[in-house]
Parts: structure tokens; sequence; C-alpha cells
């Protein structure tokens, strides 16, 4: 776990990135920082051990961590899940991502794991949080052979996302992509049509795309006092959590004709694993009550 480092003003002309927002017109205005409210991914950044959180997220961040110790592991488990299933889906020969809900920079991103097997490799992060889109800007930079982009938009937009020109020009949409919603649709409530939603980014890839998903469950813990005081936590704060069962969460690969799971299938994010990327010590120490979510990775077949 490596803490962020400080943010330098950097020329947007270093080699291989790209600097986007979404067009006007393409997405409501973004919000402004507001560093008295707790935010989702300042919180996660607090739980992976960053620096780049204020005193409402760290004071929220704790109560959850007072009731829910092993959140802390859950966060690097969720992490090292990301960095297993992004090499995977390197080795398959994806070299497009689509990193959607990217939550602020910290050690083993996306393109640094996937330009580190294919430096050509293209990735696009979208986040909606002011404070993300500060540090993607410059801390996200690219292989010489690849190319690093940011957009700033929600995932509630898919509009927006795939005809932003950055991501126009980046991403090819008939080849193979992976799209990434990583600790994202527990953010998500039933009435904003999650499924609905990531269909719409779905039907946009091309055969051989690739999804790799990971979300919160509170299928490993009978403790409804504790799960209520959490979701209390992230309410009082604006944030809606849903948790959602294993069927309910495996519905968001299943749910469009043509794509089936690989590898382990619908799993704890601890057990995720594929041949050739097995899961290491740390996760093997863990059970699914610490961890509390899961992890999968579905291909379009056609």
């Amino acid at each position: 776990m490596a803490e962020n480092a400080d943010i330098d003003a950097e020329s947007e002309s270093e080699s291989g990135w790209d600097w986007a927002e979404a067009e006007e017109g393409e997405a409501e205005p973004r919000a402004e920082l507001r560093t008295d409210v707790p935010h989702p991914a300042r919180m996660y950044d607090y739980y992976l051990g960053g620096k780049d959180n204020f005193p409402a997220d760290r004071a929220a961040a704790e109560k959850v961590v007072g009731l829910v110790p092993t959140v802390l592991d859950a966060a690097r488990a969720n992490r090292r899940f990301l960095g297993r299933a992004v090499r995977h889906a390197s080795r398959l020969g994806i070299r497009q991502f689509l990193d959607i809900g990217t939550g602020i920079p910290t050690a083993e991103n996306t393109h640094e794991v996937a330009q580190r097997i294919a430096p050509e490799s293209r990735i696009v992060y979208v986040d909606n949080d002011p404070m993300v889109l500060t540090h993607a800007r410059a801390l996200l930079s690219s292989t010489p052979e690849g190319r690093t982009a940011y957009v700033d938009a929600d995932f509630h937009e898919p509009d927006a996302i795939l005809n932003a020109p950055v991501v126009k020009e980046l991403i090819d949409f008939s080849k193979p992509v992976a799209v990434q919603v990583v600790a994202l649709l527990h953010f998500v409530p039933d009435s904003d049509e999650p499924y609905a939603l990531l269909d719409r980014y779905k039907a946009a890839l091309a055969p051989g795309s690739v999804l790799i998903l990971s979300h919160g469950t509170a299928d490993h813990s009978d403790d409804e006092d504790t799960k209520n005081a959490v979701t209390g936590i992230y309410q009082a704060a604006g944030i809606t959590v849903a948790t959602r069962s294993h069927d309910e969460i495996l519905r968001f690969a299943t749910g469009a004709d043509g794509w089936e799971l690989i590898g382990p299938g619908a799993v704890s994010i601890h057990e995720w694993q594929a041949e050739e990327e097995p899961v290491g010590e740390e996760d093997q120490r863990l059970t699914r009550a610490q961890v509390g979510g899961y992890g999968l990775m579905a291909v379009k077949r056609g």
C-alpha cells in the first residue's frame, strides 16, 4: 500500500496523457468540491491508507471502521482483485480499458497494471468527483506506447461517457474492451435502474469484451444491527448503499444475451483468481465475512 504522491503542476503534454472532460451538452455540470461532506471515493482512500481525504471523510470512515474493522481488509482485497482481473484481461489480449468510478489514484492503477503487460494499452478513467479529477490529471500518466485519459462524467450518463470525444479517440468499440465497475454499483440504488444502465455499456461492446465487477454484499453477515448502522453512516452523508445478494450481483453479468462468466464465476473478492493469477497469502488469510463482497469477470461471446 503506497502513499499517494504530492501533486505538482505537471504539463498536459506529458507522454501519453490526455486531459478531457465531457463537453457541454454531454453531461450535467459537475458539482463543486465539498470538503465538509463525506465522499465514498475519499472514504475509500482512507480505508486504503491514503492521504487524500478530509476531516469529514475521516470521521465517517472511522465510524465505519469502529463498527466493521475488517472494512480495511476488504478495501485492500478489492484493490488486489482489480489487479488480478486487469492482468487476466490483458493476457486475454485486451488492450482497451474503460474504468468507470475510478476513485482517487493509489498504487497499482489500471493503466499501471495493464501497461506493464502491454505498454500499448489504452485506458480511459471516468469519475465525477472534483478531487479525483485533480489527482488524475496530475498522476495518471501513460507509457509512451499507450494512452491514458480522464473523463469527468457519471456512471448514470452512459451516452455522455461513450460519446465523449476522448473516449471515441482512444477506444475502438469494434474491438474488445474491458469495462470496469469496481466497488461502484453498491452506490447505485435499484430506483436508478443499475441493471439497465450497465446493459447500455455492455451493448456498445464488441464480442471478446469483458466486464470486471466487484460489489458489496451482506450475504456473509447475520448482524443486521451493524449493517443498518453502517448504512446509516453513509446515508447521513447523502450516500446510498445497496448491498446486494449473490444472485442480484450475478444478474449484472448475465442479464444480457451473449455474456458468460469466466474464471471461478461470481465469488468472494479474495477468492477470485485466474489460472495464471492465483490469490496471494494476504487473501488466503481472509474470510468471506471479512471481505463482504463479490468479484466477477464476464466475457461477451456474441
